[in-house]
């Protein structure tokens, strides 16, 4: 009787050790999920154009503008924040989210839905020149992508559409693109079939046309 309550006793004793060692056991360390360092981040905001409509995201103008920032030695971020059919309404409304981005640099491409819905100039101005406003208390520097529109709205609201992205980006002291689309709008060769969105080459070609502007302003940066 003694041998086997000797035995069951020590059995307990050895399940309970097991138990607690398996209950005590240090956890294993595990590294933490590494990310890239980079030098900063931009934010290519716009509508359409920017999103990529009608091409793959790698094609898109942000992610091309990142590997081509790359390439040349400037280890920086760009986060592709375009949504297809946007106004410059559209644009001022989300403009806190954008900043929860944490961006140092934003491409602002915006205004071209407004020319093509036919919206008054001065209210896209004022649209614009308020998300720009936003982004400089915010200490964000801005790339301001120009933008024209269509001949046949008559030659007074072309021009006062145009005149905007100058005005604005003298009151503020912008980096301007001149045009956004320069090179490509108005080729057949160089849009998709609606003759609005850039095909794959059309999107290099804007990616050339922006990436000046776009080291100019992360040298500023610096």
């Amino acid at each position: 009787m003694n041998s086997l309550i000797v035995r069951l006793t020590a059995a307990i004793l050895l399940l309970f050790c097991l138990g607690g060692c398996e209950r005590h056991e240090e956890p294993q360390s595990t590294a933490p999920l590494q990310h890239p360092v980079v030098d900063g981040t931009i934010v290519a905001v716009g509508d359409s154009l920017t999103a990529g409509s009608g091409v793959n995201e790698e094609n898109a103008y942000p992610a091309r503008l990142e590997s081509k920032l790359r390439s040349t030695g400037y280890n920086w971020r760009v986060i592709n924040a375009g949504i297809s059919g946007e106004t410059s309404s559209g644009t001022l409304s989300r403009i806190h989210w954008i900043l929860k981005l944490k961006p140092n640099i934003v491409i602002l491409e915006t205004g071209a839905n407004d020319g093509l819905r036919g919206i008054d100039p001065r209210v896209t101005r004022k649209n614009i020149d308020e998300t720009v406003r936003i982004l400089k208390e915010n200490n964000v520097v801005v790339v301001l992508a120009g933008m024209k529109m269509v001949s046949n709205l008559g030659h007074k609201f072309t021009e006062e559409f145009y005149s905007n992205y100058r005005t604005i980006a003298v009151k503020y002291n912008l980096i301007l693109i001149p045009f956004f689309l320069a090179g490509v709008a108005g080729d057949p060769s160089l849009n998709q079939v609606d003759g609005i969105h850039p095909t794959t080459e059309g999107y290099r070609i804007i990616t050339e046309t922006v990436y000046p502007y776009v080291t100019k302003a992360i040298d500023l940066r610096k």
